[in-house]
């Protein structure tokens, strides 16, 4: 399986990069970045950097023949215009899904979107407006799409969030989230993020959207698969 995967510098999307790594089914994944994710020299990675994510007609012809796009590039609203917010989470995600799209018509679109998404697109709260109408258009591009909505993230294998207001909490109560994740539905990690990424890439899944319940089955039913 091929991969395009963006987002590699931030929390999730270097987690969900280690699964990729480690997965004996992921045999190239291209990562398009502003930034270098690091791991440019792994004989499985080609990487891309490329600064206009509203804009991806420089880089067309490296877009093609893939079989996946894990979406995991994003940004906090907190302090942040709906406008800015929009162009940031909203135009960066659907115009890398169109591009992608147009070069590998196939491609299965998995995005990171967050649990409370407003797929109304009607609420008072900004950033759940704006991820659900994000959401909406990406299902309205027919093909596969999924989409995932997590909570609580919990970082595993060294990843650490590269936002300080997250960072802080992540750090206190990361003992707490590690025992209440044995609570159903209440939080994931990074690297069973990540596999449920690949899972849902690899062999497909029921229904569309994943809360943090689903995402915990899909990681679980990749680990069993692998043994």
């Amino acid at each position: 399986m091929k991969i395009v995967l963006f987002g590699a510098t931030g929390m999730i999307g270097s987690g969900t990069l280690i699964e990729c790594l480690d997965h004996p089914d992921v045999e190239r994944i291209l990562v398009i970045g502003r930034h270098s994710c690091g791991r440019a020299d792994h004989e499985k990675v080609d990487e891309v950097l490329h600064d206009d994510f509203e804009d991806y007609s420089a880089i067309l012809e490296q877009l093609r023949g893939y079989d996946a796009c894990l979406f995991c590039l994003g940004v906090s609203a907190a302090g942040m215009s709906e406008h800015e917010y929009t162009r940031l989470t909203y135009s960066f995600a659907m115009n890398a899904a169109r591009a992608l799209r147009s070069e590998s018509p196939e491609l299965a679109f998995c995005y990171i979107s967050a649990q409370g998404a407003d797929s109304t697109e009607k609420g008072r709260i900004m950033w759940a407006r704006v991820r659900g109408r994000l959401e909406n258009h990406l299902m309205a591009l027919g093909g596969p799409i999924w989409i995932f909505r997590p909570g609580v993230i919990q970082p595993m294998k060294g990843v650490r969030s590269r936002t300080r207001l997250y960072r802080i909490p992540y750090t206190i109560f990361g003992p707490l989230i590690r025992l209440l994740r044995a609570i159903p539905g209440f939080a994931t990690s990074t690297d069973h993020l990540g596999l449920a990424l690949i899972r849902v890439a690899r062999v497909g899944a029921d229904g569309n959207h994943f809360e943090t319940r689903e995402i915990e089955e899909l990681a679980a039913a990749e680990l069993a698969e692998r043994g």
